[in-house]
């Protein structure tokens, strides 16, 4: 059934290609996917609205799990002791006890693959002394992050009506996750984790429907309805779905396997300007230089519809005049990309070099030539 499941959404996909690059009709209520390279959005329906995040929440309960690991301050054969709280959380699982061992790499991976709310409360009290606490810390990151639309409530996802996130907050969470703890990532694409003799599996369909697809959480309660975060990685390209409001299990799986393969088959990340090479020359004012080159000091890649990146249109604005002393990253104009006359995004511009102060003379002649121009 699996395999008849993946080919159907697999010729859908190519149908898809043969007829056009139209955006995919997704039934949810929310969705977006965004290319994790560049951070852009490539299609999207009500993204910024605020909606019931249920256990997708345990994105962060696992992000402060990892920087505490990562930290030194919790270690992952640590032995946690399960309070009465966590031991009766109700909800999914992972069926701790008080008086049975278990560890913090157990835990984490009942957060992950079992979505076990006993899990996400044990670790809570580990590592801020109580959910509360917990909470406060997750709100404090999400701040960090800048999850702007983001109020977390509960270390689980359990239903509050202050509890609300959006889709492009989660897609945020999930990026940060990826580039800051690399190495406990992989713990998504898990198929299913056993303990307390208790073997329960993932419940992220995609992990058997896509080989490419290794992550990342689910989430569901009868107000937020079916929601999944996935991420696939087909040769150098990453990119993150979020569909929320879904009907069934089935169909959260279903919706996201379809933004996937859309974003695979109608986009490109090209990369537009290679680190440290020079964008344009620009005149400088009381330096030991005349002119300073400018640029970006990391690649600047871009997502665009498939084989149109020939048809990208620049406009670079100086932030004239520039005057010394300049450093080497500082910001001194703005790139603007745009297709079709519509604008894809605008760019910070930096110097690539320290241009310092000119003497006495130099700055007293460029004075008197900018009192001048400015007549």
């Amino acid at each position: 059934m699996r395999i008849v499941t993946f080919l159907f959404l697999f010729l859908t996909a190519q149908l898809a290609f043969a007829q056009g690059s139209a955006p995919p009709q997704i039934a949810a209520d929310t969705w977006l996917l965004v290319d994790v390279a560049t951070g852009q959005p490539l299609i999207e329906h009500d993204a910024g609205r605020r909606i019931e995040p249920a256990s997708l929440t345990k994105l962060m309960t696992a992000y402060l799990t990892f920087a505490a690991l990562k930290e030194g301050r919790i270690t992952g054969d640590q032995q946690v002791p399960v309070s009465e709280k966590a031991w009766k959380m109700i909800g999914s699982r992972m069926f701790i006890e008080p008086r049975r061992p278990v560890t913090v790499d157990e835990l984490v991976r009942g957060v992950i693959v079992q979505s076990g709310n006993d899990a996400c409360v044990a670790l809570a009290e580990l590592i801020a002394g109580s959910e509360e606490g917990f909470v406060q810390l997750m709100n404090q990151e999400a701040e960090r992050l800048g999850m702007r639309d983001t109020r977390f409530m509960n270390a689980t996802g359990l239903p509050d009506p202050q509890h609300l996130t959006t889709g492009r907050d989660l897609a945020l969470l999930t990026s940060a996750i990826m580039r800051d703890f690399p190495e406990y990532y992989p713990i998504y694409s898990q198929k299913e984790f056993t303990y307390n003799e208790i073997k329960q599996s993932n419940r992220n369909r995609l992990l058997w429907l896509d080989p490419t697809v290794d992550g990342v959480k689910t989430g569901h309660t009868d107000s937020a309805g079916y929601c999944l975060i996935s991420s696939a990685k087909r040769g150098e390209r990453r990119l993150i779905s979020v569909v929320t409001g879904a009907s069934s299990e089935a169909s959260r799986a279903e919706e996201s396997l379809k933004l996937l393969n859309h974003g695979f088959l109608f986009f490109d990340t090209v990369r537009l300007y290679e680190a440290g090479r020079s964008v344009s020359e620009m005149p400088v004012w009381k330096g030991e230089t005349d002119t300073l080159q400018t640029g970006f000091l990391s690649d600047l890649v871009m997502s665009v519809p498939k084989a149109q990146a020939e048809n990208l249109k620049f406009d670079l604005a100086s932030m004239q005049p520039v005057t010394a002393p300049v450093q080497k990253g500082q910001q001194v104009g703005t790139l603007t990309v745009s297709l079709d006359g519509r604008e894809l995004g605008k760019y910070p511009v930096v110097a690539l070099q320290d241009v310092p102060l000119a003497g006495w003379f130099g700055r007293t002649w460029d004075a008197l030539r900018l009192w001048i121009k400015s007549l």
